[in-house]
């Protein structure tokens, strides 16, 4: 890999990206409103998914908020509910999630059932449905969707979608299913920093080998579709430990 594509992750790296997105004609949505566009057939030449996975830090997830608040987008924020790294009851936790929730971003709930039905001898389908009720009452809403975070168990937690859908726990979508209300893993080119120290991509699911272009170098391919995946704790003003 060449150098000169690592360690572009401030946030002012962040905020140019976005920035050339929006100028370059595309549509800036959350994942709710991508399932309103497929239910009510409505037509776009350029659409970005802004999809935000919160894995450890809610002040990161905070700053991020208020850069797309600044450049006038919004986005859809996955919150865990039993990280280590961050409590989302805290007094710090709760002002920075309820903050995100006040600027009109949509809120989802980034799970980790199986992880927790494994340490905790319980099933599964129970910590999911408690979850959503815990983050519903907490910050008073509805939540329409979930992605599956990826621990440090060694475990899928994408396994329980095997034989469910999102519709069987009153949710609109799972991040990574291929129901055809959703799909956008499989209809979209996928961009995501969740490598830390390079981007990687997906072309309709299917990993694109040795392309690790930010996502202002992959606007000239005019790709219909994005689902753009950031996590805040990627980012930083001078350097990652700081």
């Amino acid at each position: 890999m060449d150098s000169s594509s690592k360690l572009k992750f401030t946030w002012n790296h962040i905020r140019h990206y976005l920035q050339c997105i929006i100028d370059s004609g595309y549509k800036v949505i959350t994942c709710e409103e991508y399932v309103r566009y497929k239910k009510e057939n409505i037509s776009y030449d350029k659409l970005v998914v802004n999809r935000v996975d919160v894995d450890c830090s809610l002040k990161k997830g905070l700053k991020l908020a208020q850069i797309f608040q600044e450049l006038g987008i919004k986005g859809t924020f996955f919150i865990r509910l039993h990280a280590h790294e961050y409590n989302p009851f805290s007094f710090e936790g709760y002002r920075c999630l309820k903050a995100i929730k006040d600027m009109g971003h949509e809120i989802g709930y980034h799970s980790e059932v199986i992880d927790q039905a494994e340490i905790w001898d319980e099933s599964p389908e129970e910590c999911l449905i408690r979850d959503i009720d815990i983050l519903n009452r907490l910050l008073n809403i509805e939540i329409k969707g979930i992605a599956s975070h990826g621990g440090m168990t060694g475990l899928n937690n994408l396994d329980f979608w095997k034989n469910k859908k999102a519709e069987d726990f009153g949710l609109l979508y799972e991040a990574y299913d291929k129901e055809p209300s959703f799909n956008l893993m499989s209809e979209s080119f996928y961009i995501s920093d969740s490598c830390w120290t390079y981007w990687k991509c997906y072309n309709k699911g299917k990993l694109v080998e040795g392309d690790f272009r930010t996502p202002e170098e992959h606007l000239s391919d005019n790709h219909p579709l994005i689902c753009l995946l950031t996590h805040p704790d990627t980012y930083y003003d001078n350097h990652i430990y700081e």
